[in-house]
């Protein structure tokens, strides 16, 4: 197994109620066949053996023996497959008939889960026919296979721990897979026979996933479809495949089916750890079995990876995440801008994307207060790199939205700086770059000093993420807006306010998608003949959507640079190769580690998203820990 992805499945075979022989040829069928797909856990429906809907049959001690040795039958015939096969069935012990699911591995009953939740209203009576086990009733089955609350662990790889809760355990307040996650099951496996009513699949989709998302697992629901008896009940075969409350894979339909998807058992761990609450008791009455199989390793996981993933795919959530980040984003300096009776702010305004959308939030937050927009104070400062689309695009903006704006060439000053420390104008190194950022930012904090005013500051996530900042210059401010939105959002917020803004004030929704087609620069080199930008950030640092993608994983999950890699060559399949990938994630890991220090530093600035990078809670990092293990350990990616 590689990078903690294992496959699992959901098997929705058709049945015919009370052949158990019928029945046991069905799963093994497709059993064989998602052994051919590298599934290692399968599920199968509630009482797939018999059929759930068998009814007073099964009394019937005829049923009951035959779906025992169909049972043994199923395994033997799956002993050669790699794989752990959970099937549904009712047993007999101590007089009692229980609802059971069945743990299927390598030829043997590794154990059986009785059902504890037995359901005896309306269209489900199964308290007619079985008994509820109750916590505590620890015995044997035939065979002396274990019998009660288990959960089976892989010996080889125990982050692989499955648990089988039943139907309507799912569905009541005190769900038992609470109690399996709690004692370390990662996988919740749902046998079900969940009948089909108008609107029960989107309520039913609901419950898997927020037990998937409250318990920090991975949860595999297998129904009942055709075949069932249809005397006054529908079964439509609604499989779902959940993993920390995002379904991974989903189908409703009446035709047998397999469905799969690749879980992270790494980032389930992850999040665990993460979250130091999530255990806070052990449930001591549950029992682990041991069970072993080879899993295979899955080199392209069957699971969505996104090259964007800050980002929401769909239209009409994209909108609605753009409008709740520029609303947090505004509250937050609102919030500031109150606490302090402050009734100005300066912001340096480039023409670029990230002080264009520290502007539109200072907007929103002004509206808010009830601030006249004239006490935002924007200031473009042209200097050697500055081109006339930049300059013009600040100068449109602040006349849109109705801020003052003020123009100051700081030529001048940073010549009297090169020659106050014998720096000579034509050497374009760093020291030429940093003296205008750094002007820049004495000039706003003197301006914010003399309005009585707040500097915003405009650096984004991306940016101090690779340290692309200089310190003490566009590095600092008062109230950082942007520090927690990836350079990749940001794009998206001023997009979104370009089309919000279109139909009143189409001139600012032309100027603001102009700045989106500019390429992202610093603009501190001299441009081109022709009076383009020459410096472009991302010919230098790398494409921001990959940097973005490194650092989602590496923060957010702690995933290794190996594995971030291989997610990155499947996500960027087609868009960059392999050799481009590798070497900007090793940029992104040496400068992610090296510029640390200038996040130890940074101001405040609300955080909007899972990931974000402030000292004073989201990344405790010691500015000169190594990166050498990380960089070992993404060459071995290459081996």
């Amino acid at each position: 197994m590689r990078d903690g992805f294992v496959r699992v499945g959901c098997a929705t075979p058709n049945v015919k109620v009370a052949d158990c022989s019928y029945n046991a040829d069905r799963i093994v069928e497709l059993s064989t066949i998602a052994a051919q797909k590298d599934i290692s856990v399968l599920v199968f429906p509630e009482l797939s053996i018999t059929g759930y809907t068998c009814q007073d049959m099964f009394l019937h001690k005829t049923l009951t023996d035959a779906a025992f040795y169909a049972l043994l039958d199923i395994a033997d015939r799956t002993a050669c497959l790699e794989m752990a096969i959970i099937v549904g069935l009712p047993v007999q012990m101590n007089h009692k008939l229980y609802d059971c699911a069945a743990v299927l591995c390598r030829g043997e009953v590794a154990g059986i889960v009785p059902k504890s939740i037995i359901p005896g209203y309306g269209e489900f009576y199964e308290t007619r026919y079985f008994n509820a086990y109750e916590e505590g009733e620890l015995g044997c089955t035939y065979e002396g296979i274990p019998f009660g609350k288990l959960i089976f662990e892989h010996e080889e790889y125990p982050d692989l721990a499955i648990a089988v809760e039943i139907c309507e355990e799912l569905w009541v307040p005190d769900n038992p897979s609470v109690g399996y996650c709690m004692a370390g099951a990662t996988v919740i496996v749902n046998p079900s026979a969940s009948d089909e009513v108008i609107g029960k699949a989107g309520y039913r989709r609901d419950l898997v996933s927020v037990a998937s998302a409250k318990q920090l697992c991975a949860y595999v629901y297998s129904d009942c479809g055709f075949g069932e008896s249809s005397t006054d009940l529908v079964f439509a075969g609604h499989d779902i495949i959940c993993e920390n409350g995002k379904v991974l894979e989903e189908r409703r339909g009446y035709d047998e089916e397999l469905i799969w998807a690749d879980i992270d058992l790494e980032r389930i761990s992850h999040e665990r750890k993460r979250i130091n609450t999530f255990y806070a008791e052990t449930d001591r009455s549950v029992d682990v079995v041991n069970i072993s199989f080879e899993l295979p390793d899955i080199d392209v996981p069957a699971r969505e990876i996104s090259t964007r993933p800050f980002v929401p795919k769909s239209g009409k959530e994209l909108d609605s995440r753009c409008e709740d980040i520029i609303g947090m984003q505004a509250m937050g300096l609102a919030t500031r801008l109150s606490a302090i009776n402050c009734s100005d702010a300066v912001i340096g305004l480039s023409g670029g994307l990230d002080s264009t959308l520290a502007l539109i939030v200072t907007v929103h937050a002004f509206d808010y207060l009830g601030i006249p927009r004239g006490n935002i104070h924007a200031v473009t400062m042209p200097c050697f790199g500055t081109t006339s689309r930049t300059k013009n695009n600040s100068i449109e903006l602040a006349d849109s939205y109705g801020v003052s704006i003020r123009e100051i060439n700081i030529s001048k000053s940073v010549l009297q700086h090169f020659e106050d420390i014998s720096q000579s104008p034509d050497e374009h190194d760093v020291t030429y770059e940093n003296a205008q950022a750094r002007e820049r930012t004495q000039l706003l904090m003197d301006i914010a000093n003399q309005c009585n005013g707040i500097v915003i500051g405009t650096g984004d996530l991306s940016e101090l993420a690779l340290g692309w900042a200089t310190y003490n210059g566009d590095h600092m401010s008062m109230y950082g807006v942007n520090g927690s939105i990836p350079k990749t959002l940001v794009r998206y917020l001023v997009q979104y306010e370009a089309k919000r803004v279109r139909d009143e004030q189409p001139s600012l929704s032309e100027v603001l998608t102009d700045v989106l087609n500019t390429p992202v620069s610093p603009e501190l080199l001299p441009p081109d003949e022709s009076g383009d930008i020459v410096q472009k950030t991302e010919d230098i640092v790398g494409p921001y959507e990959l940097h973005d993608f490194f650092l989602y994983y590496f923060v957010r999950y702690g995933f290794a640079p190996s594995k971030i890699y291989r997610l990155a060559v499947v996500a960027f399949d087609g868009i960059y190769d392999d050799d481009t990938i590798y070497k900007w994630l090793k940029t992104f890991i040496r400068r992610f580690f090296t510029q640390q220090f200038k996040r130890s530093c940074l101001p405040d600035g609300p955080k909007v998203g899972t990931v974000a990078l402030s000292p004073r809670g989201d990344l405790r990092m010691s500015s000169d820990t190594s990166y050498q293990m990380w960089m070992d350990d993404l060459e071995s990616a290459r081996d």
